[in-house]
Order: C-alpha cells, then sequence, then structure tokens
C-alpha cells in the first residue's frame, strides 16, 4: 500500500494532490508516457475540456491493461498552455482521481508535439 505524506512541518498542499508519496518495495511501477486529446480514430477536440477528457480516458484505458485503475497512480505531471486553461482541465483531472491524491506538478508550457493541442498528462502508477 502506497502512503502519502503531508508532514505539519510543511505547508498544506494547494490543490488536490500529496507532497509526496511512498512506494513499497515490490510494487509493480507503471509509467505512463505524456497523454494528449487524441481519440483513436486521431480526431482532436477543439476545445481543453474535450481534449482533457479524452486525456484521463486514454491513461485510464492504459491502467486497465496493466490491471490497474486512476487509485494506483502515484506521480503526474500536467502540462497546459496557458493558466486560463486549468478551468476546462481540472473538471476531468477531479472526475477521473476522485480522493486519489497523488504526488502531482502542472506546468504551463509554450506549446506541445502538435499546435492544435492544449493539454498533456504524464502519470506513475504503483500496486503493491
Amino acid at each position: 500500500m502506497v502512503r502519502r505524506l503531508n508532514p505539519e512541518s510543511v505547508a498544506p498542499p494547494l490543490g488536490a494532490y500529496s507532497h509526496a508519496v511512498e512506494i513499497p518495495a515490490g510494487a509493480r511501477l507503471l509509467q505512463i508516457s505524456g497523454q494528449v486529446g487524441v481519440a483513436a480514430d486521431g480526431s482532436i477536440p477543439p476545445d481543453v475540456a474535450g481534449q482533457s477528457a479524452l486525456v484521463w480516458q486514454n491513461i485510464s484505458a492504459l491502467l486497465e491493461a496493466a490491471g490497474m485503475t486512476t487509485a494506483d497512480i502515484t506521480k503526474m505531471t500536467a502540462y497546459l498552455l496557458s493558466p486560463d486553461d486549468l478551468a476546462a482541465y481540472g473538471p476531468a483531472r477531479t472526475a477521473a482521481l476522485g480522493d486519489n491524491r497523488p504526488a502531482s506538478t502542472l506546468v504551463y508550457v509554450s506549446a506541445l508535439v502538435k499546435p492544435e493541442l492544449r493539454v498533456e498528462v504524464e502519470v506513475t502508477a504503483a500496486r503493491a
């Protein structure tokens, strides 16, 4: 079982994440490459909300293929193009993660691999 660490000697997390997550020895680890909002047919929704939903759908499918769920995510990094995109990205993240509070980083970047892409998320998952 992973252990989430938010000691009182550190300011509380600013959002729905944990400052640190300890993974026990012998746990299976899964590294998922950055997922973008591209559907299986190659289509890309024009908006951040649609792309964010697809990102989490793709992550969930990869976790399922490994016998895991979003509850097993221990670390994630999200890349958005603008602070304005956070309001549309947040609900998809919250819907996917529920009460799970992985270690998390959010970064604003100037571009992703294709100009029409607005969000990318990479995750690490662990299951004991």
